[in-house]
């Protein structure tokens, strides 16, 4: 088979850059005798020409002139690795006017100016590939457009950043407070210094407005989604939980009703132990996804990291490269969003059952007050759970799980028995998410 020769320059030389790198670098042989393709680095451009980095360059390969790339007819594929919004979206939309093809990891990019990009590679026909977007190494994205292309996909569970799922993973195994946990993320570079953006669960709606638009076949906002962090939660609410048979992560969640209703959200949730994302721990990903015709699927591997990532670039510029990519991605058929904004679902209208923690005077009369507030909002008890040992300021944990109700109405219950005398914390609510089974 006679080879041919793809040039690729590329964008960003950073950790992931530097990964995309070695890959080309010290795996071109065997890329070349399983496809085909000899992949060869035209050129890498950065900002900083001196940092050192963990792969070593050929000389004259690393520049700091974006024009080199852009000019340079022979270079069909063009690698952004810059992140952020700004600059990259600048330097993507002048790759596609020059003629190149787009291989991108950036997801807050896609999730926020996704529609603006896809026209304007459409109008200089070319693609866009983006499958480390999401979850790192894991093959998702193809796996939602191709794979799972037959299917009417019904809900989708996901752990997408691998930073809260390490924090949560270190509370629940050594009983870490937050803080703690976090900062033995940072430690073995799990956590950004400024791990923000991951905590408060906007890492992980950027990539679920992807994962979403994809599967749904609409244009998603990140308006849609309703996000919450995992800056306050407690070890205690991660022990009191496990006590009840739960296990706290940070879920991306999509789900579809039957009348076409989709409800978009990041935020804690309680899943049963016995559920196989319960066991996906440290920096892992995964995704659960439900389809009507396959069930249920579940995608783990490494959502993040150098070589992970590095992976799934070099996949889709090999994608790009045999010209798979141009084809999915010119039938990658999204609903303008104004057609779907109608059936959005607002987190009040969400049905779900409630983990709600109080810390409560130990007196007398407790029980009936907090019945009382419960009973005026409609709100069912399926499970209580009380600690004799006492809080601070002679107070003690009193813990409720409640029967499937409407967010709006336990909003309404959390103001009700914050308001009471007897109860000295606001009160921690917590969802509990039942994911459906498959069965025979």
């Amino acid at each position: 088979m006679q080879e041919k020769n793809i040039k690729i320059g590329l964008v960003g030389f950073g950790t992931v850059g530097a990964g995309v790198a070695k890959i080309i670098l010290e795996n071109a042989n065997a890329i070349a005798a399983k496809t085909g393709l000899r992949l060869e680095l035209a050129c890498v451009v950065d900002a900083d020409l001196k940092r050192p980095r963990p792969v070593k360059l050929p000389d004259g390969l690393l520049t700091n002139d974006l024009n080199r790339l852009l000019n340079d007819k022979s270079i069909s594929i063009g690698v952004e690795l810059v992140g952020g919004t700004k600059i990259a979206k600048d330097i993507q939309l002048k790759m596609l006017a020059a003629g190149k093809n787009v291989v991108t990891a950036n997801k807050a990019l896609l999730a926020e100016h996704g529609a603006e990009l896809y026209a304007a590679a459409h109008k200089n026909d070319r693609c866009i590939a983006f499958e480390a977007s999401c979850a790192g190494g894991i093959p998702i994205i193809s796996g939602i457009r191709t794979g799972l292309a037959a299917n009417d996909i019904k809900a989708m569970y996901g752990i997408v950043n691998g930073t809260c799922n390490y924090i949560l993973s270190n509370m629940t195994s050594k009983g870490a407070d937050f803080a703690d946990a976090l900062a033995q993320a940072q430690q073995k570079g799990y956590a950004e210094a400024d791990p923000t953006l991951d905590i408060s669960g906007g890492d992980s709606a950027h990539k679920l407005a992807i994962l979403a638009s994809i599967a749904f076949g609409s244009s998603i906002e990140m308006k849609d989604i309703y996000v919450e962090g995992i800056q306050l939660v407690s070890k205690d609410d991660v022990r009191f939980g496990g006590e009840m048979g739960y296990c706290l992560k940070l879920l991306a969640i999509a789900e579809k009703n039957d009348a076409g209703r989709i409800s978009l959200r990041v935020h804690p949730s309680f899943i049963s132990k016995e559920n196989r994302l319960a066991k996906v721990d440290g920096s892992f990903n995964a995704l659960s996804i439900f389809g009507h015709a396959v069930g249920n699927v579940m995608f783990y591997g490494r959502g993040a990291g150098m070589m992970p990532t590095a992976s799934a670039i070099v996949a889709d510029i090999i994608e790009v490269a045999l010209g798979n990519s141009a084809t999915t991605f010119k039938n990658l058929n999204l609903k303008p969003h104004a057609e779907i904004a109608g059936s959005i679902d607002k987190i009040d209208n969400l049905v779900s059952r409630f983990y709600i923690r109080l810390m409560v005077k130990d007196q007398p009369g407790v029980f009936a007050q907090i019945g009382k507030v419960l009973a005026d909002n409609a709100i069912s008890i399926s499970g209580v759970l009380q600690h004799e040992i006492p809080g601070p300021d002679n107070t003690v944990p009193v813990v409720i799980t409640t029967h499937p109700n409407r967010q709006d109405k336990i909003t309404a219950t959390l103001k009700g028995l914050a308001s009471l005398d007897t109860v000295c914390a606001k009160p921690v609510c917590i969802r509990i998410v039942d994911i459906p089974e498959d069965k025979e």
